[in-house]
C-alpha cells in the first residue's frame, strides 16, 4: 500500500461541485492497493499514519502525530500513486490492485480509521474528485507498505 501525506492546515474533497468531505488541521491521505496488497499492509499504514509524528510540539519539533494534536484525517483513494513512469512518457498503472480489490481495500482502510480515530472524512472510490488543500508547512511524506516477499 502506498500513501502521500500531507499535513494540512484544511482540505476538503468536491465531486461534482459537491464537498463530500472535508477537515481542518489534520492530515489528508492520498492512498493507493498495490497487487499483492491485503488488509494486513492497510492495518500497517493505518497503524504508521495516526502515529507518524510530524505536527509541531511546544517547542516547534515535529513530534506529535495527527492523534495527539486531535487532528481531522481526510482519506482519498489515488491509483495514480502505482504509477511506472520508467518505460517511457505514458505511466503504466499495472502496479495497481484491480479497481474490485482496491475498493475493498480502501473501504477496509476508511473502516479501521473510523474505528480508530474519532474525525475521518473521505473522498469517494473511482470519482472524479477536486482536492483542495492548505499544506502547512509544507509538509509531505510519501509511506508504503510492501507485501512480504515470497518465499
Amino acid at each position: 500500500m502506498i500513501t502521500v501525506l500531507q499535513r494540512v492546515r484544511a482540505a476538503h474533497v468536491e465531486i461534482d461541485g459537491q464537498v463530500v468531505g472535508q477537515i481542518g488541521v489534520g492530515l489528508l491521505a492520498l492512498v493507493c492497493a498495490e497487487q499483492g496488497d491485503t488488509e494486513q499492509e492497510a492495518d500497517k499504514l493505518l497503524a504508521k499514519v495516526l502515529k507518524l509524528r510530524i505536527f509541531s510540539d511546544a517547542e516547534g519539533k515535529m513530534n506529535r502525530s495527527v492523534q495527539d494534536v486531535g487532528g481531522g484525517l481526510l482519506i482519498v483513494s489515488q491509483f495514480t500513486l502505482a504509477a511506472d513512469a520508467s518505460g517511457g512518457n505514458r505511466p503504466s498503472f499495472t502496479q495497481a490492485a484491480r479497481p474490485e480489490a482496491g475498493r475493498r481495500l480502501y473501504e477496509h482502510v476508511v473502516q479501521q480509521a473510523r474505528r480508530l480515530h474519532p474525525v475521518v472524512q473521505t473522498g469517494e472510490f473511482g470519482a472524479d474528485m477536486q482536492v483542495h488543500l492548505v499544506n502547512d508547512g509544507p509538509v509531505t511524506i510519501p509511506l508504503r507498505i510492501a507485501p512480504p516477499a515470497a518465499a
